[in-house]
């Protein structure tokens, strides 16, 4: 079997070096497997693309590409995604904190479940900060409910995937790619492995609680309809509400119990016309929706295996 492994890099001059005889060292001493290195350089500003130049002189099995600036680790590993020629893909972290020696694990339960067809590192220790962690757990909480997904499936970078998956992912023309979600969009056949979780040896994370935020943001609007139908439902709610009110004004005005002229009438319209806009809004909402499904061209079907 060739294992690819695909790693998008910033900013890991100190780290790549260990992260490649690392690598090396469990495929060839502990796996006895081959596999390919794919680093992308997602618009470093330090020299880790001139150490990426050196281990690929040094070992053609590792192969290089460098972005053009800096577009995220999604886009990174779709762009690595094209250029794996392995039977499996392993995608994982420049910084060390994904320990290559846990990629043994996942590959032999992957060896043994021949219906599974992504694994997730589940970590045992999570080495993140605060701010992380939060945003992780309210990003799985959102995920769960968005892409109806088991809410005791942990999505992590640390994933071992069937070669067939990361085409189907290809296939998809999202502006910007979450591949967690892609994954859970492309089949159900996901599970999680307890790995070891490694503190950072160098330098900080780049998600900070602002991109933490927008990712969020992203995510939902991207993969759910849930502002719009918390809109519409609001609309509909209110609509009816305007109508039962608006048979008691009546019933009061006609009896005489208002007695300020017009205030009636202005409550009515008031209660009518803003029932109708929020209804209006999720009704259009709907509309966007399906717009938005098929502007993602997603695939409408994922092929696992075939013998013709």
């Amino acid at each position: 079997m060739l294992y690819s492994v695909v790693v998008p890099v910033y900013n890991s001059e100190h780290t790549l070096e260990p992260l490649y005889s690392r690598l090396k060292a469990v495929f060839e001493e502990v796996l006895h497997e081959d596999f390919e290195l794919i680093l992308v350089d997602d618009g470093s500003k330090d020299h880790s693309f001139e150490i990426m130049e050196k281990l690929h002189n040094a070992d053609p099995r590792v192969k290089i590409i460098q972005m053009a600036r800096n577009f995220g680790q999604h886009p990174a590993l779709l762009c690595g995604f094209h250029y794996v020629s392995g039977d499996f893909v392993i995608t994982m972290d420049d910084d060390l904190q994904h320990p290559p020696e846990e990629i043994p694990k996942m590959i032999k339960v992957m060896n043994e479940r021949d219906d599974v067809d992504v694994i997730l590192a589940r970590y045992e220790n999570r080495k993140h900060n605060l701010v992380r962690r939060l945003g992780t757990w309210v990003s799985v909480s959102m995920t769960t409910k968005m892409l109806n997904k088991d809410p005791d499936l942990e999505i992590t970078s640390f994933r071992l995937m069937r070669r067939f998956i990361a085409d189907a992912i290809m296939d998809t023309t999202v502006h910007l790619p979450q591949i967690g979600n892609l994954l859970v969009m492309n089949s159900n056949r996901i599970i999680n492995v307890d790995v070891h979780h490694d503190a950072r040896a160098y330098g900080h994370s780049g998600y900070s609680f602002r991109r933490l935020v927008h990712d969020l943001i992203y995510d939902i609007t991207t993969h759910s309809a849930l502002p719009l139908i918390i809109v519409r439902n609001i609309g509909i709610v209110t609509f009816l509400i305007s109508i039962i009110l608006g048979f008691v004004f009546l019933i009061q005005y006609l009896t005489g119990r208002i007695s300020v002229p017009g205030w009636t009438s202005i409550i009515l319209v008031l209660l009518a016309s803003t029932g109708l806009t929020l209804l209006s809004v999720g009704i259009l909402g709907d509309y966007m929706l399906h717009v938005l499904n098929e502007a993602k061209k997603m695939p409408q079907y994922t092929i696992r295996k075939k013998e013709l």
